[in-house]
């Protein structure tokens, strides 16, 4: 009964009993306690509210930790991955929680807890509670349990098993069902990218307001969106109206995955304001947009990168640019 954005603050408590999501759970998971956090809180203080949330749990003694569901809210997901974490190193108790495939908690914890696959919104609270619970059943009495059939997010964990033949039969026999169009289920299944129709060109590039974006990790001294040189979380926007060229004094490199030298000597390496202020002057491009979009590209998730790319595609739109150089490394 506290889930609306004007208790996002308030701080860890807890309830005896079952409240929210927990009266949802079945009669073979007992709720003993319900602790409570705003995501805002945790977002601000998370070492200070995490400690609390375990203190809370460590006085139950439970058998089985679920958070969540998160669905597709981020500053939830993450608060519910960094609790499941801290309760499995710290307490030694088995966590679980629930969230959508996009959301940022999923990418930063998935391969140290067991993330069941939710939908985007709590309009599929039904299907997965049951989801969720099955997979808490199974992890409170000590069962294994399978990404395929319990429906979480694989964690990256390989475990040696004995097959009935050999590699090189399995392989032959997998050719052979591929050609006679039968199932078969790759050993080594590849990574399914999204298949990215490339845009229209510009038509007349003299009329057209061109942007420039960057993964490569270049930001105004002192970083001040604090973003990450790795495993970004974020991007940030800043502001080139004026400016003919960069100067290495004002701006600097936060990105792990190359030599950033020659960048910092120079950012227009990167983000090439000094050669489209030119192409401007000679009106062969009709305005270069006054802001650059950086993020660093270096590690990852895709599912961080589509949603950089929605959020920046539609501020660009916005703005009415017309076109994008995306510069990397």
């Amino acid at each position: 009964g506290v889930g609306g954005e004007d208790k996002a603050d308030i701080m860890p408590r807890v309830v005896a009993g079952a409240v929210g999501p927990g009266l949802a759970l079945p009669p073979s998971l007992e709720v003993v306690a319900t602790v409570i956090c705003g995501d805002n809180y945790f977002a601000e203080h998370t070492e200070e509210a995490a400690n609390k949330v375990i203190e809370l749990i460590k006085q139950y003694a439970p058998d089985i930790v679920l958070a969540g569901p998160a669905f597709n809210a981020g500053r939830y997901g993450v608060a519910c991955g960094e609790i499941c974490k801290r309760v499995l190193n710290e307490l030694k108790i088995p966590a679980v929680t629930a969230m959508y495939d996009e959301n940022p908690g999923t990418e930063l914890y998935k391969s140290d807890v067991v993330i069941v696959k939710a939908g985007s919104t709590a309009r599929t609270m039904r299907d997965t509670i049951a989801k969720l619970s099955a997979v808490a059943y199974k992890l409170a009495m000590g069962e294994e349990v399978h990404p395929e059939e319990d429906h979480y997010f694989k964690q990256g964990i390989k475990r040696n098993i004995m097959a009935e033949h050999h590699g090189a039969k399995r392989a032959v026999d997998m050719l052979l069902a591929k050609i006679r169009k039968e199932e078969f289920v790759s050993e080594v299944p590849l990574p399914d990218f999204e298949t990215v129709q490339p845009a229209k060109p510009v038509s007349d590039l003299s009329k057209a307001t061109i942007a420039i974006v960057t993964d490569g990790g270049l930001y105004p001294m002192g970083n001040p969106d604090g973003i990450e040189a790795g495993n970004a979380t974020k991007w940030g926007r800043y502001s080139i109206a004026g400016v003919s060229a960069l100067q290495s004094k004002d701006y600097k490199v936060n990105h792990g995955g190359y030599d950033n030298s020659y960048v910092n000597e120079n950012p227009n390496r990167l983000v090439p304001v000094d050669a489209l202020r030119a192409l401007e002057e000679e009106h062969y491009l009709g305005a270069l947009y006054n802001e650059f979009f950086s993020t660093t590209g270096v590690v990852t998730p895709i599912a961080n990168g589509q949603r950089f790319g929605r959020e920046m595609a539609r501020a660009l739109i916005a703005a009415g640019v017309d076109g994008v150089i995306l510069t990397s490394t």
